[in-house]
C-alpha cells in the first residue's frame, strides 16, 4: 500500500497547491480607529463580496491561495483598493479614509434597496448604461433588463417610446430621479421623450421588480426605476460625444465640467441635439436637451442645483399600422391623411407633438455624524405643448359650434358653391390642437441611520400639481360665427400629493435580517371645467392609503442569500378612468396589489446566479373591457380578482479567455380570473356582453429571456452579442389568437474600441447593429372590436420594429 502513496502524492500535489483557505479582516475608519460596520469589500474581477459585521469584520471561505485585489467601499469613505497575497489562512486590516466632501449617493440612500433589503432588484452603473447609448430613450437601453420589453412607436428608439416589467405598462411604473417624482400626477404616465438624452447625465439606475421599497410620487404598482443624475467629479472635464446612424438619425453631444474648484465647487453641463426620420413613414423627431448642475460640498453638507430640460418635436406615429396591410407596408403611417380638391392622398406636414419640459432640483444633504444624515429636496418642474392635427370633415357640434348661413370660405366666399352658400354647414375641415400647460412642485426629504445591526429612514414628500387641459382650432375651411383660435374645451386639475414612510432594517442575527417598511398616503385630486368632447367633467376624490411591507433575508455563507417579503401597494385611478368613466355609473375604484416575493443568490469567484418568484394578486384591477361611456368613448372598468405569478432567473458567467456572459429568463402566468367583455354593436348602438374567465392579461409574454456574451478580444476592444426572445403576447384581454403580438427573438452586435492617445484622456469608438438578422416584428399593438351586419369586425394599429438598421458613434474625453 504503501508503494502507492508516493505517487498519489505527486498526482495531488497540483491540487493540493490550490487548497482553499480563508481570508478574514476588518474595516476600519483611519481617524478614528472605529470598526466600520456594513462597509463593501469584495474581489475585482470575481463575484466573492462580503459586507463588514457589526465589529468590521469580514471573511472569505474556502478561496485558493492567489494574489487578489480587494475593493473596499463606505458611504462617507474613500474607495480603498488593497491587494493580498495568499498562501495561508490570512487576516488583514482595512483602513479607509473619509472623504473631503459628502458623497452624492445620500440623494437616493431612502428610496433604494440595500445589500439585505428583501426585493428583487437590479443596480445599472454608468458604464452599462453609457456604452448603449446613441442616442435612444432610456426604455430602449433598459429593454435588456430583467423581465422587461420596451417598444418604440416610430420603431428605432427615438420618441415616443415605453417600457413594461412583468407585463406592467408605464403608468404603474413608479419613476424618480435624485428620488423626486417623475410620472405626470394625473395621467401616471412618464413620457421618456420630454427627457431626450438623459442618459448622458445619468450616474446609475436600480430597477426594483414588484412593489419594491417605500418611494414618492405615484405607487409603485409592478416595478419602480430609480435614476440617480451624475456624480460630482473632482477633476474638470470635457467629452464630445456623436452618433448617426439609419433613418438619418443624428445626435450630437457636449458635455463639460469644472472640477473641484476651491476644494468645495464644481459646475457640470450637458447639451444635447438629437433628430431621427424614424423607420416608420414621417415619424419623424426633433429633440433639444440640455443638464445644468452647479455644487458646494463639504465634508458634512452637500448643496445641489440641478436644472435640466427636453424640448421635442416629433411627426404623430402612434396610430400603428392596421393589420390588414401588415405584410405589405410595414412602414404604414395614417396619420395626418387627407385628400385634397383633387382627390390626391395627402398629409398634414405639420402632424406634430409638440412639448418642452423644464425640471428644477435643490438639493441638499447634511451629515450629523458618521451614521446619521438629512437629505431634502425642492423641486419644480413646468410643463407646455400641444399635439396638433388636420381633421377631415370633423361636425362642428362637437367644438360647439352652432351651424347657420352665415359661414365663408376661408379664402373668401367667392369660392364657396352657389348651395353651399345657400345651405347651413354642419362639418368642415380644421386644424386643431389640445394643449397642456402644468406644473409640479414639491418637497422629498429623509432622515438616515446607518447603524451596526441595523438602518432605518423616515421620510416622505409632499407635492402639487396643476394641469390647464384646452383645445384651439387654429384654421377652418369654412369660417363664420366662431373667433378665430376658437377655443371649444378648458378644464383645470388640481392634485395634491402627501406621503411619510418609515422602514428599517434590523440584524436579528449575524446572518439573519428583518425587514418592516411602513407608508401612508394621501391624495387629493379635483378637476373643474369641460373636456374635449364638451361634457362637464368637473369631480373631486379624496384617497388615502396604507402600504405596508414586511420580510427577512439569511445569509448562508458568504456564497448564499436568500430572501422573502410581503408588501401592500394602493393605487388610485388616473384622469382618464375618471374623466371616461360613465356619469350613470360608480366611479372607477382605487385598485390594491398584494406582492409576495422569494428569493435566493449563489455567487462563487467566477459565477453568480439568481432566482426570484413572485405573486401579484389584484384586487379591483382596472382594465379595458371593451365598456363604453355615455357618449361612446372606451372606459377602463375594475375586475375583481387577478394575478401574476412567475419565476425570474439571471446569472453572470466570467469565462476564461475573457469572457462574460450574462442572461436571464422570466417565466409567468398572468390571468384576469373572469370579467365581461363588451362589444359595441354598430348595427343597433347598443353593447354586446360576452363572459371570460381565466384569460390572460393583455401585454404579458408567458416567457421573456435575454443574453449578453461579451468578449474583451484585446486591449480597449469589445464585442458584444446581445440577444432578447420575447413570446406571443395577447393585445386585449379576451386570449384570442386573432388578436396577438407573435414571439420575436432579436439580435444585436456592439462593437467597442477604446484609445489613450495621449493628447486626450480617451478616444471611443461604437458600432451597434440592431436587429442583426432582420427579423420582422411588432412590439406593441391596440385592438377596437365591434359588430356590424351580424358580423364582428376590427379596428387595429400594430407597430412594427425596424429591421437591421444600424448606429456608430465616436466619444472624446478630455
Amino acid at each position: 500500500m504503501k508503494r502507492f502513496i508516493g505517487p498519489a502524492m505527486l498526482v495531488l500535489l497540483p491540487f493540493l497547491g490550490l487548497a482553499q483557505i480563508n481570508l478574514s479582516g476588518r474595516v476600519i475608519d483611519r481617524e478614528t480607529k472605529e470598526s466600520l460596520p456594513n462597509a463593501s469589500v469584495r474581489i475585482l474581477n470575481a463575484f466573492n463580496s462580503a459586507i463588514s459585521s457589526s465589529t468590521g469584520n469580514f471573511l472569505f471561505k474556502g478561496v485558493k491561495p492567489l494574489s487578489y485585489t480587494l475593493v473596499t467601499s463606505y458611504m462617507g469613505f474613500m474607495n480603498d483598493t488593497t491587494t493580498v497575497n495568499l498562501n495561508g489562512n490570512t487576516d488583514i486590516t482595512i483602513t479607509l479614509t473619509p472623504l473631503a466632501i459628502m458623497e452624492a449617493g445620500v440623494i437616493v440612500y431612502a428610496t433604494r434597496a440595500g445589500t439585505n433589503t428583501p426585493v428583487a432588484y437590479q443596480n445599472i452603473s454608468k458604464k452599462e448604461i453609457s456604452s448603449m447609448n446613441f442616442g435612444q430613450d432610456l426604455p430602449v437601453l433598459l429593454g435588456n433588463s430583467i423581465s422587461a420589453v420596451a417598444t418604440s412607436d416610430a420603431g428605432n428608439g427615438m420618441g415616443y417610446t415605453a417600457l413594461r416589467i412583468r407585463g406592467t405598462d408605464m403608468t404603474r411604473i413608479n419613476v424618480t430621479i435624485n428620488g423626486i417624482p417623475l410620472n405626470d400626477p394625473e395621467s401616471h404616465n412618464v413620457y421618456w421623450v420630454d427627457l431626450p438624452d438623459f442618459a448622458a447625465s445619468t450616474d446609475n439606475i436600480q430597477i426594483q421588480r414588484g412593489v419594491g421599497t417605500s418611494t414618492n410620487g405615484a405607487s409603485s404598482f409592478g416595478a419602480s426605476i430609480n435614476l440617480q443624475s451624475a456624480h460630482l467629479k473632482t477633476e474638470p472635464y470635457a467629452e464630445i460625444s456623436s452618433a448617426f446612424g439609419s433613418f438619418s438619425t443624428m445626435k450630437n453631444s457636449v458635455s463639460v465640467g469644472s472640477g473641484l474648484l476651491k476644494k468645495h465647487f464644481c459646475l457640470d453641463a450637458r447639451v444635447s441635439k438629437l433628430s431621427s426620420d424614424g423607420f416608420i413613414d414621417r415619424a419623424a423627431s426633433n429633440l433639444l436637451s440640455y443638464y445644468i448642475s452647479g455644487a458646494f460640498s463639504s465634508k458634512k453638507d452637500l448643496l445641489r442645483v440641478n436644472i435640466f430640460s427636453g424640448k421635442e418635436k416629433t411627426y404623430q406615429a402612434w396610430g400603428g399600422v392596421p393589420s390588414a396591410i401588415l405584410d405589405t407596408n410595414r412602414t404604414y403611417n395614417g396619420s395626418g391623411a387627407y385628400y385634397d380638391n383633387k382627390g390626391n392622398l395627402r398629409y398634414y406636414s405639420n402632424q406634430t407633438d409638440n412639448y418642452r419640459q423644464t425640471h428644477y432640483q435643490l438639493i441638499y444633504s447634511h451629515e450629523f455624524s458618521r451614521k446619521l444624515f438629512l437629505n431634502t429636496t425642492i423641486h419644480h418642474t413646468l410643463g407646455a405643448g400641444y399635439y396638433e392635427e388636420f381633421r377631415e370633415s370633423d361636425d362642428l357640434a362637437a367644438y360647439g359650434i352652432l351651424t347657420d348661413k352665415t359661414f365663408g370660405s376661408n379664402k373668401g366666399t367667392a369660392h364657396l358653391s352657389t348651395s353651399e352658400a345657400d345651405s347651413s354647414i354642419n362639418s368642415t375641415d380644421l386644424i386643431r390642437q389640445k394643449h397642456l400647460a402644468n406644473s409640479f412642485t414639491g418637497l422629498t426629504w429623509s432622515l438616515n441611520y446607518q447603524g451596526s445591526r441595523f438602518h432605518s429612514s423616515v421620510g416622505g414628500s409632499w407635492n402639487t400639481y396643476t394641469g390647464n387641459h384646452f383645445g384651439r382650432i387654429t384654421w377652418s375651411e369654412y369660417t363664420g360665427n366662431f373667433e378665430p383660435y376658437h377655443e371649444w374645451y378648458r378644464s383645470k386639475a388640481l392634485k395634491n400629493d402627501f406621503n411619510v414612510f418609515a422602514k428599517t432594517e434590523f440584524a436579528l442575527t449575524k446572518k439573519l435580517n428583518s425587514w418592516v417598511d411602513l407608508q401612508y398616503r394621501s391624495i387629493q385630486y379635483s378637476i373643474n371645467g369641460i373636456d374635449d368632447d364638451t361634457r362637464d367633467i368637473t369631480q373631486k376624490h379624496i384617497f388615502n392609503f396604507f402600504n405596508p411591507k414586511i420580510g427577512v433575508s439569511y445569509e448562508f455563507s458568504g456564497k448564499q442569500n436568500a430572501y422573502a417579503s410581503v408588501s401592500v401597494s394602493n393605487r388610485e385611478p388616473n384622469r382618464d378612468n375618471f374623466v371616461d368613466a360613465d356619469p350613470a355609473k360608480p366611479f372607477p375604484h382605487p385598485e390594491t396589489l398584494y406582492d409576495a416575493e422569494a428569493g435566493y443568490t449563489f455567487k462563487v469567484s467566477r459565477f453568480s446566479f439568481s432566482t426570484n418568484t413572485y405573486y401579484m394578486y389584484y384586487n379591483e384591477q382596472l382594465v379595458l373591457t371593451g365598456a363604453i361611456n355615455d357618449v361612446g368613448a372606451p372606459v377602463m372598468i375594475n375586475v375583481p380578482v387577478s394575478y401574476r405569478a412567475g419565476i425570474e432567473m439571471a446569472a453572470t458567467v466570467l469565462i476564461p479567455g475573457r469572457l462574460k456572459w450574462e442572461p436571464s429568463l422570466t417565466w409567468s402566468r398572468n390571468k384576469i380570473k373572469s370579467y365581461t367583455e363588451y362589444i359595441d354593436n354598430w348595427d343597433t348602438w347598443d353593447q354586446i356582453a360576452v363572459k371570460h374567465s381565466n384569460t390572460d392579461i393583455a401585454y404579458s409574454p408567458s416567457l421573456t429571456a435575454s443574453s449578453s456574451l461579451s468578449w474583451n478580444a484585446f486591449k480597449g476592444f469589445n464585442i458584444s452579442f446581445i440577444h432578447k426572445f420575447v413570446g406571443k403576447q395577447f393585445i386585449d384581454n379576451t386570449q384570442s389568437n386573432d388578436r396577438i403580438l407573435h414571439s420575436y427573438f432579436v439580435n444585436n452586435l456592439l462593437l467597442k474600441y477604446i484609445l489613450e492617445p495621449g493628447f486626450c484622456k480617451e478616444i471611443g469608438f461604437s458600432l451597434m447593429v440592431n436587429n442583426l438578422l432582420n427579423q420582422e416584428y411588432e412590439s406593441n399593438a391596440w385592438v377596437y372590436r365591434y359588430s356590424y351586419e351580424n358580423s364582428l369586425q376590427k379596428l387595429d394599429g400594430y407597430y412594427p420594429q425596424a429591421g437591421i438598421n444600424f448606429m456608430a458613434g465616436v466619444n472624446v474625453r478630455f
